[in-house]
Formats: structure tokens, sequence, C-alpha cells
């Protein structure tokens, strides 16, 4: 029974200071990530060069409904 909590023991330790690590360094990574390269949503331009211009997307304002007062 000895050698069952011997070898168990180490492992499970192991086992856990390896989770929290992969954790905590990609938690690190992905915040670094985010503010070295944004995400941007929408349309992607043409590559420079290609002669294609980028259609104009049309501006959306949500109304206030002051008219209907």
């Amino acid at each position: 029974m000895g050698l069952v909590v011997v070898i168990s023991l180490p492992l499970i330790l192991f086992s856990l200071l390896l989770g929290f690590g992969c954790y905590f360094l990609g938690r690190a990574k992905g915040r670094q990530d985010i503010r070295t390269h944004a995400q941007v949503f929408g349309v992607p331009t043409p590559p420079p060069g290609s002669g294609a211009v980028a259609p104009e997307q049309p501006i959306h304002f949500k109304s206030d409904n002051s008219d209907k007062v």
C-alpha cells in the first residue's frame, strides 16, 4: 500500500502543477495575442495592388425615437 502512495501522490501533484502551469501560460499568451493582434470583424479589404476597390459600407445609426414623443 505504501508503494501506491509513493508513486500516486507525486504523479497527482505533478499533474496538478502541469495543469495550472498550462492554464496560466495559455491565459497570458492569449491576453498578449489580443493586445498585439486585435480581431477585426467585417468585410476583408482587398490586397494592395489588386485594383479592386472595397465597397463603401453604409453607416447605420440607431434612432433615438425623439420624434415619437
